[in-house]
């Protein structure tokens, strides 16, 4: 058995120093194979190595949630201005036209409702059905430190496993139980953990303190959460925070559909992601649209 009782956390992150990327754009992943690298090129915007993932998948265990109501009427408007869609299968195959060319991120992990545990998923798509739909990559969630922490990690392993065979990556969504705590420590932990079975990359949660460690700390990109509906500057405010410390992009549900407005506010998540641009600036673009529309 390993040792567990002398561990101590980590003291140097090299934060001034960049992960080496070996010539190729994204992080940790210029070794694998041509198929995948692509995938994950259309994923990471080229030119900023970045990326807007609009996240639309919440209904798989949480039904019709508010903004999510009809995806064709809430959802499709939005899809120009994101770089990449991760959805279900069946929405993806119900309501999203094929003359849809965004690359397509899959929620791959199913199996609960919001009326039992969360944490008791299983793999919910095969691979062939994934190749079938030529989607880009598969996500499921990773619960380090629940009660189904093993069974989520034999989840993510499978997925990269059988992924690795056509060069179809894997995306690690980093969930969180009733009772764990939202910290550096916990998502150091959770991603780390992610990334060192295989993740190609990893989703997690902003924290105030620490997440240029986090970020450093994983050899793999890391997006982050919208998490709950935060008031427009605020969700604004937290993309530039996480880009500027590290992170390589959002994976934002409900901060985008929950908007005032949802068309404008993607775009200023946009600006502020593959620009740079600061969140006062980004704010006021999404006034003006919104006043335009």
């Amino acid at each position: 058995m390993a040792d567990v009782d002398d561990i101590k956390d980590g003291k140097d992150f090299g934060l001034g120093t960049p992960q080496d990327k070996q010539g190729f754009i994204i992080k940790g992943n210029a070794n694998y194979d041509w198929g995948l690298k692509n995938r994950m090129s259309r994923i990471f915007n080229p030119k900023s190595g970045r990326t807007v993932m609009l996240a639309f998948d919440h209904g798989y265990f949480q039904g019709p949630t508010r903004g999510l109501e009809r995806i064709d009427l809430n959802i499709l408007p939005l899809a120009e201005h994101a770089d990449v869609l991760m959805c279900t299968r069946g929405i993806l195959r119900s309501v999203i036209p094929p003359t849809v060319t965004k690359p397509i991120v899959m929620r791959a992990s199913g199996g609960n409702s919001i009326l039992r545990e969360l944490e008791n998923e299983t793999v919910a798509v095969d691979i062939e059905d994934a190749i079938r739909m030529g989607v880009c990559a598969m996500a499921a969630q990773i619960y380090v430190g629940s009660d189904y922490e093993h069974k989520s990690i034999k989840n993510i392993i499978d997925l990269i496993d059988t992924g690795q065979r056509y060069g179809i990556p894997t995306l690690a969504v980093t969930g969180v139980g009733k009772d764990m705590a939202r910290d550096a420590r916990y998502f150091g932990l959770a991603t780390r953990i992610a990334a060192e079975i295989g993740a190609h990359y990893v989703k997690s949660y902003y924290v105030e303190d620490g997440f240029d460690r986090i970020c450093a700390a994983c050899p793999v990109p890391i997006v982050i959460a919208g998490g709950k509906k935060l008031p427009e500057l605020e969700a604004l405010e937290m993309a530039y925070k996480a880009i500027d410390q590290g992170a390589a992009g959002v994976d934002m549900g409900r901060n985008i559909f929950q908007a005032d407005d949802p068309v404008a506010m993607i775009q200023a998540v946009g600006k502020i992601v593959h620009e740079m641009v600061k969140p006062a600036e980004a704010f006021e673009l999404y006034g003006d649209l919104k006043n335009a529309a």
